[in-house]
């Protein structure tokens, strides 16, 4: 079975064994597992890790909090960006909201959840108010793509405005909530990780890398960071998927 990469893939190689490299640089430098462990040590701890029987509670309990905030914030983002797109009025009055939603950090995000909220909750409600601006804007500027022109003959056949958003509006802005979506699970996927680290929830990779920071295990923060990487990827890749199949089912 023969194996042939892009060259993009190629160069997708090169740049993480260039960072590969420059980590073990770094270790061999300070010679200190305190402030940089060994690559290979981390590995071998990523890999304890997923043999660890409570890995699948935390790494668990993290995604499905951050699908829960996907969803949530996606049902959202789409029913408001919609409406928001249609009518210029409601655009201009949700628009300052989103703004502000977008402009104000995280920590001060994290500090009001923590006195709302219980712990499990905050990185939920941390994640949809995250990611919530971004499908919300995307939805919106994919509705003002849409051919007014095709709009207009469709309420010239007196084509209802439920059909007309179901056959028109949704399968046209479809690569924009993709793009939303990409660019929101990345930002929300950090927020997630974010609040578990200051709310300490009893299970969550942010709580797994707070404890590992206490007793000053610089490999398990590290080897947690890289697993949360790797969930992060799989979810662009899903998405990335989900992508195609849409492409493929307009074409």
């Amino acid at each position: 079975m023969k194996f042939f990469f892009t060259k993009k893939q190629y160069i997708s190689f090169a740049s993480v064994a260039v960072m590969l490299i420059v980590w073990k640089i770094l270790a061999t430098y300070f010679d200190s597992d305190f402030i940089v462990p060994q690559p290979e040590d981390t590995f071998l701890t990523v890999i304890k890790l997923f043999g660890d029987g409570g890995f699948i509670l935390v790494a668990g309990t993290t995604i499905l909090r951050g699908v829960i905030g996907f969803i949530v914030s996606g049902v959202l983002g789409m029913g408001i960006g919609i409406l928001a797109g249609i009518s210029p009025g409601f655009n201009a009055f949700i628009n300052p909201m989103l703004v502000s939603i977008r402009s104000t950090p995280v920590i001060a995000l994290i500090l009001l959840a923590l006195i709302w909220f219980s712990p499990d909750v905050v990185p939920v409600f941390i994640a949809m108010l995250t990611m919530f601006p971004f499908i919300c804007t995307n939805v919106v500027d994919g509705i003002r793509s849409v051919d007014n022109g095709l709009i207009e003959m469709a309420r010239f056949y007196r084509v209802g405005t439920s059909r007309i958003i179901s056959e028109v509006y949704i399968p046209a802005i479809m690569p924009f909530i993709i793009s939303g979506a990409s660019s929101a699970m990345g930002i929300g996927w950090r927020a997630i990780i974010i609040g578990e680290v200051l709310s300490q929830p009893q299970y969550g990779i942010g709580t797994s890398m707070q404890s590992a920071q206490t007793f000053l295990n610089v490999e398990a923060v590290i080897a947690w960071t890289l697993i949360a990487v790797l969930i992060s990827y799989g979810f662009e890749k899903i998405i990335r998927w989900s992508e195609r199949k849409i492409v493929m089912w307009k074409v």
